[in-house]
């Protein structure tokens, strides 16, 4: 295999949506390319990128995987994404270590949701993009529609260079220039191909805005030899982010899939060529790269092999990284063994002795490192910026199905989160559920499959419990009364209260009023932990009170039989019979709900929220899109994400975050009330 030199590589990401056949791409690319025997295949379950056992069972990817070939003498590391949109934070890593990207788009269906999601996200990091509209070999493909539906959801201007034709008796694509031929195993020169000519001109008109010169000879003679529009292809894809350079292809059938390679090579720049921000000691700079010198590199994925242990993905940015050497964990301060350096090929690895600049390499066993982290040679601080993942919102929580599985649940869920940017979880701190959080079900679903397989942790989930919370109405007054004297030492505490409403989120106050010594000063703190014991209780539901003040105002003690345990337990009794008087009531966690959405969903989302006792704030416009604030009932969008989905098509997004309590409607708490104290029996 050829050596990596740093001019010669190309790193190319590869997304779009689900079934568009990007993994399909990717496998077609090693097979043309020469890096693998046969060509892997989804459907058969032996993809070179579909190797982990989720992704087989579901046909399609669940995280980043790795490739490499090699074309025209360059060295191609091929990053395929996964296209779901459960899974599509793995996709914020890969655009961060690319040089370019190639945005699949499947040809049968059109610029969907998810190829709209993919091509801002290329945007926003301003990446070189090439488009690959795939499956031209399905009669239901339809080019045409492609280029107008890239105009109107991208407002990009499709410039096609490779087009499909069915001239008989060869199929395959056409270059726009030359009328040349792919029919997946070679060039064949076609003397009149059935291309358009507005193509033709569409293509010439783009790099003629290249340069003044090319600009003024167009407008003297109305076009540009062949040779002068090839050689100003580079600056079409490096300086016009608002085109987008077209090639029809089939990776089943191989049709584009060279010429999509060639342009690869000649169009996108060479890692040296990238200059990207960082940190240097603690002040902001840019890297510029440099292929000798201390290596600077950054970890964009960690996974778990089941014989390497924790492996780390990096990209060398600056340097050349070599295997068996120390280098430091800009992040964390703490020097780092980089054992044997790998390449992967799918699920195979290769060592290599060092990683040069613009390289992709795998190191297992780096015991500091995580996402995101930068690793440099000694006596280097330079930072590279973390990814900004997007936030999951959905979430699970998690139960044991035996005792013994708590541990690997937690040691589990512990790894899962740094191998993956998006999912997290946390210990909910009033219901003391273990929650996972994700993108959507078949994130989490995943998550649990991988805690099965490589952790032995078999669980159970349900939707998280909601953390209701009670309080009062009004003010009243009461006893607790602990008296027992029926032989031997007795326990004796007596303690009366008021209990006052308090606003909204002012919490909890306790108050001392008593006078006179008629309990004595050491038992007011058990009166107060009796009372705090029992608003965690509450007196309808279970769930625990708030807002409210508890003024201690009377009591008696006894000589010998008072306690600290009598008088915790007469503040619990004292809760619970006055907070009965106070005309007690449930509350429930309202949530600030934002969504972005096409203006011609607005209607339906908004239809939809009001049906979940949401209440709209405003509509005003966003990047294109509108954005919907609302305040919504946290047991009404559980599964929101699903319901957005459903609503939009895919192409609405949503961002939710605590905000405040609201009394809960009086039918609905009668129903909750009932439910948990049908529960608190089926205890008992």
């Amino acid at each position: 295999m050829a050596a990596m030199v740093s001019e010669k590589i190309r790193n190319v990401a590869l997304l779009g949506a689900p079934g568009g056949g990007k993994t399909s791409l990717g496998d077609t690319i090693l097979w043309v390319a020469g890096a693998v025997s046969r060509r892997g295949s989804v459907d058969q379950g032996n993809s070179v990128f579909d190797h982990e056992e989720e992704a087989k069972s579901r046909h399609h990817s669940v995280s980043l995987s790795f490739g490499h070939c090699v074309w025209n003498d360059h060295w191609l590391n091929i990053i395929d994404t996964p296209g779901l949109l459960d899974f599509f934070g793995d996709a914020y890593a890969a655009v961060r270590v690319v040089e370019g990207a190639v945005l699949v788009i499947d040809g049968t269906v059109g610029v969907d949701a998810q190829v709209e999601r993919s091509f801002r996200l290329i945007r926003r990091h301003h990446l070189p993009c090439l488009a690959f509209v795939n499956k031209m070999d399905d009669e239901r493909a339809n080019f045409e529609k492609v280029l107008t539906e890239l105009e109107e959801h991208l407002q990009v201007r499709p410039i096609p260079l490779w087009v499909p034709v069915s001239a008989s008796p060869t199929m395959g694509v056409a270059h726009v220039l030359s009328g040349a031929i792919d029919d997946g195993e070679r060039l064949v020169p076609h003397p009149s191909p059935a291309v358009p000519e507005t193509w033709r001109e569409r293509l010439v008109e783009a790099v003629a805005e290249t340069s003044d010169e090319l600009l003024e000879k167009y407008l003297d003679s109305g076009s540009l030899a062949d040779e002068e529009v090839m050689a100003g292809l580079k600056e079409v894809v490096l300086q016009q982010p608002q085109s987008l350079l077209l090639f029809a292809g089939s990776a089943a059938k191989g049709w584009g899939v060279r010429p999509l390679l060639d342009a690869i090579v000649s169009l996108f720049p060479s890692p040296l060529e990238i200059s990207v921000p960082a940190l240097t000691d603690g002040k902001e700079t840019t890297l510029k790269p440099s292929a000798d010198g201390a290596p600077i590199a950054f970890v964009f994925k960690l996974f778990a092999d089941p014989y390497v242990g924790r492996v780390s993905v990096l990209r060398v940015f600056s340097g050349v990284l070599k295997s068996d050497s120390t280098v430091v964990n800009v992040n964390t301060g703490r020097k780092e063994r980089i054992g044997q350096l790998l390449i992967a090929q799918g699920k195979t690895y290769e060592p290599i002795g060092e990683a040069p600049t613009g390289a992709i390499a795998l190191v297992g066993k780096l015991e500091s490192t995580r996402i995101g982290h930068t690793l440099c040679g000694e006596g280097l601080q330079v930072q590279l910026p973390p990814i900004e993942f997007p936030q999951g919102y959905m979430e699970l929580a998690v139960y044991p199905k035996s005792q013994g599985d708590e541990e690997k649940i937690l040691s589990g869920i512990q790894r899962l989160a740094e191998e993956d940017g998006v999912f997290r979880w946390y210990r909910h701190p009033e219901t003391g559920e273990t929650i996972i959080v994700g993108m959507g079900d078949q994130h989490l679903e995943v998550i649990v499959e991988k805690l099965r397989r490589k952790f032995g942790a078999q669980v159970e989930t349900r939707l998280p419990k909601i953390p209701y919370k009670e309080t009062i109405r009004k003010p009243g007054e009461g006893e607790g009364r602990y008296v027992k004297q029926t032989g031997g030492r007795g326990q004796y505490g007596i303690a009366r209260i008021r209990m006052e409403p308090l606003e909204r989120g002012a919490g909890f106050e306790f108050v001392n009023q008593i006078t006179g010594g008629v309990i004595p000063s050491k038992f007011i703190p058990s009166v107060e932990k009796g009372v705090r014991e029992a608003m965690q209780k509450g007196v309808l539901a279970g769930y625990p009170m708030v807002d409210f003040r508890v003024i201690l105002y009377d009591g008696k003690h006894h000589e010998v039989d008072s306690s600290d345990f009598a008088f915790q337990m007469a503040g619990i009794l004292a809760l619970r019979n006055t907070a009965e008087k106070c005309d007690p009531y449930l509350l429930e966690p309202i949530m600030k709900l934002e969504v972005w959405v096409p203006e011609e969903f607005v209607g339906d989302v908004i239809g939809d929220l009001n049906g979940k006792r949401g209440h709209v704030l405003g509509i005003e416009p966003e990047d294109g899109m509108r954005k919907i604030t609302a305040m919504v009932p946290l047991a009404e969008i559980q599964r929101y994400a699903a319901d957005l989905r459903s609503i939009t098509r895919g192409r609405g997004t949503y961002r939710v975050e605590f905000s405040h309590y609201e009394e809960v409607p009086s039918h609905l708490a009668a129903q909750i009330i009932a439910k948990a104290k049908a529960e608190q029996s089926e205890k008992e």
